[in-house]
C-alpha cells in the first residue's frame, strides 16, 4: 500500500460536502454554511447561491444546470438565474435528511438519505436510494441501505457503487437503461472504515473519504487498498478529483467531532494530493 501526503488548499469553511469538479472549478457545498461555493484552481471562491435548509450533494443536468440538495426540507433544486428552483420535493419518499446526489449523464439525479437523525441520536434504520427524472419525478430504486452516501458510475454508467456509511462497505448495483437498479452485490468490504463520500478513477479505483478514521482510501473491487493518506486526525469527509489534469485529488476534512459539525465553527477545509491515476468524472 502506497501512502500519500496532502496539504492545505483553502479554509475557512463550517463543514464541507459534495465536491464535483465541472468546468475547470471545484463546485462545494458548505452545508452549515448554508451556501454552494466554487473554487478556482488558485484558491479563489465564488458563491454560487445561499441554500437555508443546508445544502449536500451537487451535479449537474445535461445543459449545464446545477442541482444541489436542500437537506432539511428533504428537496433538490435547480440553480439558475442565481436563484434556487424546486426541481424535486423527496420529503414523501425520503425518510431523514436528503444527502448525496449523483447524476448521470442523461440528467436522472440518484439521491440517498440519513433514514433518521443521526444529530438528535435516533435509533439507525435503514433507508432508500432514489431516482428523479429531468422532469422532476422521484421513485425508489434500492431498499433497505444503512446510511447511503457518497455514489459513482463505473464501467460506462453500467454500474452504480454506493457508500454505506455505518455498514462498512461500497455496495454495487446494474444500471438499467431506465435508470431502476438490480443485481445488488458487495464491492468492497472495509473492515473498521466508515466510507462517506468518494469518487471514480479511469483504472476503475474507488477513492473513499473514511470519516471517522480520518483517512482517504484507494480501493480496487474486492477491498484491496492500494494507496493511504492520513489527514493528520481531522475527519475525512468527501473527496474528488480534479484539476487540468484530472490527477489533483481534493480532500475535504474537518477538525471536530459528530455533534460539532452544526455548531457553525469554520472547522472544515479543502486539501490536496497528487495522484496517478486521473479521475473518471464520477460524480
Amino acid at each position: 500500500m502506497q501512502k500519500l501526503a496532502i496539504a492545505p488548499f483553502v479554509d475557512g469553511f463550517a463543514f464541507l460536502e459534495g465536491p464535483r469538479w465541472h468546468r475547470g472549478r471545484l463546485w462545494l457545498s458548505d452545508m452549515w454554511g448554508l451556501a454552494v461555493w466554487a473554487l478556482r484552481a488558485d484558491g479563489a471562491r465564488e458563491k454560487i447561491i445561499d441554500v437555508p435548509q443546508r445544502p449536500s450533494g451537487i451535479g449537474f443536468l445535461p445543459d449545464g444546470t446545477p442541482l444541489v440538495v436542500s437537506m432539511a426540507d428533504r428537496r433538490l433544486y435547480r440553480i439558475r438565474s442565481g436563484a434556487l428552483e424546486l426541481h424535486a420535493d423527496l420529503s414523501r419518499l425520503a425518510s431523514g435528511d436528503v444527502n448525496d446526489l449523483l447524476v448521470d449523464p442523461q440528467g436522472r439525479a440518484y439521491a440517498g438519505n440519513f433514514g433518521y437523525d443521526i444529530l438528535r441520536g435516533e435509533a439507525p434504520r435503514p433507508t432508500d436510494l432514489l431516482l428523479v427524472t429531468p422532469d422532476g419525478v422521484a421513485r425508489v430504486v434500492a431498499r433497505d441501505l444503512v446510511f447511503p452516501n457518497g455514489m459513482v458510475l463505473a464501467d460506462g454508467g453500467r454500474t452504480l457503487v454506493v457508500a454505506e456509511t455505518f455498514a462498512h462497505r461500497l455496495s454495487a448495483f446494474d444500471v438499467a437503461a431506465d435508470g431502476a437498479l438490480s443485481g445488488r452485490r458487495e464491492f468492497a468490504a472495509l473492515g473498521e472504515y466508515t466510507p462517506d463520500g468518494i469518487c471514480l478513477d479511469r483504472a476503475r479505483g474507488i477513492w473513499v473519504a473514511a470519516f471517522e478514521q480520518g483517512e482517504f482510501l484507494r480501493v480496487e473491487e474486492g477491498g484491496k487498498i492500494t494507496h493511504a493518506i492520513d489527514a493528520g486526525g481531522r475527519r475525512a469527509v468527501a473527496c474528488q478529483l480534479g484539476g487540468e489534469d484530472g490527477r489533483t485529488l481534493f480532500c475535504l476534512t474537518f477538525d471536530g467531532t459528530l455533534h460539532e459539525i452544526s455548531g457553525g465553527a469554520r472547522k472544515a477545509r479543502v486539501e490536496s494530493a497528487r495522484v496517478e491515476t486521473a479521475g473518471a468524472g464520477s460524480p
